[in-house]
């Protein structure tokens, strides 16, 4: 059998922006500006920050990740959502339907979203070639061994496949603490 390792890419919170919701926190016209690129080909960090508030508490500056998006969605740990006062669901990013809401403010203007926070689902990105060689399938739940002092098994990472992605595994900052893991540690998927 396969090796099937994985480099870990740890989450911190951050929101993707409809390009309208862009235009009415920065102004008419705006266009988000790239700051780095991620690991997903053409996604990158933006150099555009937004704050957003929840009933109990806020963040001045929560990343934008690019370019824009279909929906506004906003994607935070459980520890997040409790400083916020908010009850995101766990989430595959995309599936907000009644998510929770929250308050968002920019240069230009503020804005309240009925829904699209959520807590991400960890998942792995797999591009076509590697799910193959990996037999793996899209939305197949695996089994993910993150070893060392503060080892644990993740159950319930999402397979996500399209020859759009590249290989790489998305945990956020509650799930990478507990592991004892950093951003291009690696990890073994099981089963």
């Amino acid at each position: 059998m396969i090796h099937r390792e994985v480099t870990i890419g740890v989450s911190a919170r951050h929101i993707h922006l409809s390009q309208e919701h862009v235009e009415l926190l920065f102004g008419k016209g705006y266009e988000l500006t790239e700051m780095k690129p991620l690991s997903q080909p053409g996604q990158y960090a933006a150099n555009e920050t937004v704050a957003v508030s929840g009933p109990k508490g806020s963040f001045a500056k929560v990343r934008i990740l690019g370019p824009a998006r279909k929906q506004t969605q906003l994607e935070v740990s459980r520890t997040d959502a409790f400083a916020l006062g908010v009850n995101p669901p766990v989430r595959e990013s995309g599936n907000i339907q009644g998510s929770a809401g929250i308050k968002l403010q920019g240069p230009a203007g503020e804005l309240e979203i009925e829904e699209g926070v959520i807590v991400a689902a960890r998942h792995i990105h797999f591009h076509t070639s590697d799910a193959e060689r990996y037999g793996v399938a899209d939305k197949q739940l695996l089994r993910v061994r993150f070893p060392g002092e503060r080892g644990v098994i993740f159950e319930q990472v999402v397979a996500r496949v399209s020859d759009q992605y590249a290989l790489d595994m998305h945990i956020d900052t509650d799930e990478a603490n507990a592991a004892g893991v950093k951003n291009g540690d690696k990890a073994e998927i099981i089963d």
